[in-house]
């Protein structure tokens, strides 16, 4: 089996390593790997041509997921394309072979794995992680949610439907509701299993929620979220996390984190709602480019996790 992997980044030299490292502990070996890099100031390009990334490049003015994307997929050889993000890496040395095992039916156009976020992790962000990512597999879901941070696709229905490069985020939800659109099917494999690493602060939580609303309701124009979602969304959903961080013991560390994750999550929310669906250059910036989530214990598997050296 063979595929290329695309790999979005930006001045991601913290990660970027064990990812490729991930990458290189892989069952499948026959593997090309694509680096689409928007302009990154630190090691993130050498650190990934060490591991024989070809990189293809994307100025930062260019830049949006969607554009990014296809430029990567252009660049790939391979009828199957993996997509990643450069903050991910995976968990066990069969991701690949899981995530792409699904292709063998022919309908399948997309496939996505589980998500779940390291020890470090804010808890807030690990019940959103359990919440859309279950632990047990669809072999054919009939909504179309999915997430490039751990994807694949075929790259020949890419050809036929290229991503959106218009839209501020979830960009893969577009894609994979014109694929079921034109019959194909999405597939969702618990076992391939990445961590994903967010170390954002309040307003960086706000901002990635409020551009994936004004997508959504480029996506879905029929949507909303008014005043009376916001509120109802943040008093459930931290009335849930406080319950959940009781019963598992870690309520006093990750207090403040559940009120202030919880508050900028649905902020944005509302905030991208209300928002016009024009990407000017000041959203592009603060989009895109501003410097500045625990759960439940996961049915064991009987592979051997990748060791990192640490």
């Amino acid at each position: 089996m063979r595929c290329s992997i695309v790999i979005r980044a930006y001045n991601e030299e913290a990660h970027i390593g064990r990812l490729m490292e991930g990458i290189r502990h892989q069952t499948v070996r026959d593997v090309e790997v694509i680096l689409v890099d928007s302009g990154s100031t630190d090691s993130t390009v050498a650190i990934a041509t060490c591991y024989g990334a070809r990189v293809v490049h994307i100025r930062p003015k260019e830049f949006t997921f969607g554009r990014s994307l296809n430029l990567g997929l252009a660049a790939a050889t391979s009828e199957l394309v993996v997509i990643a993000s450069a903050h991910v890496y995976p968990v066990y040395p069969d991701w690949l072979e899981c995530l792409l095992e699904p292709f063998a039916d022919p309908q399948v156009a997309l496939t996505y794995g589980r998500q779940r976020g390291p020890a470090t992790a804010r808890f807030s962000e690990q019940q959103v992680f359990a919440r859309w990512y279950p632990d047990q597999s669809v072999g054919r879901q009939t909504h179309p949610f999915c997430n490039n941070a751990n994807a694949a696709i075929r790259r020949s229905v890419w050809e036929e439907h290229p991503y959106d490069e218009t839209l501020t985020g979830l960009e893969d939800l577009a894609w994979a509701r014109a694929a079921q659109a034109t019959g194909r099917a999405i597939a969702y494999v618990a076992e391939a299993e990445i961590m994903h690493v967010h170390h954002e602060t309040p307003r960086g939580v706000r901002n990635r929620y409020r551009r994936e609303a004004m997508a959504f309701k480029r996506i879905f124009s029929e949507a909303h979220f008014n005043l009376y979602d916001f509120l109802r969304n943040v008093i459930s959903s931290i009335g849930f996390d406080l319950l959940h961080a009781f019963r598992q013991r870690v309520l006093w560390r990750s207090l403040a984190s559940i009120f202030w994750f919880r508050w900028n999550q649905f902020l944005g929310t509302y905030q991208g709602y209300r928002s016009a669906s024009l990407l000017t250059p000041e959203l592009r910036q603060t989009f895109y480019y501003h410097v500045g989530w625990e759960k439940d214990a996961l049915p064991k598997r009987e592979v051997e996790p990748i060791r990192y050296n640490e």
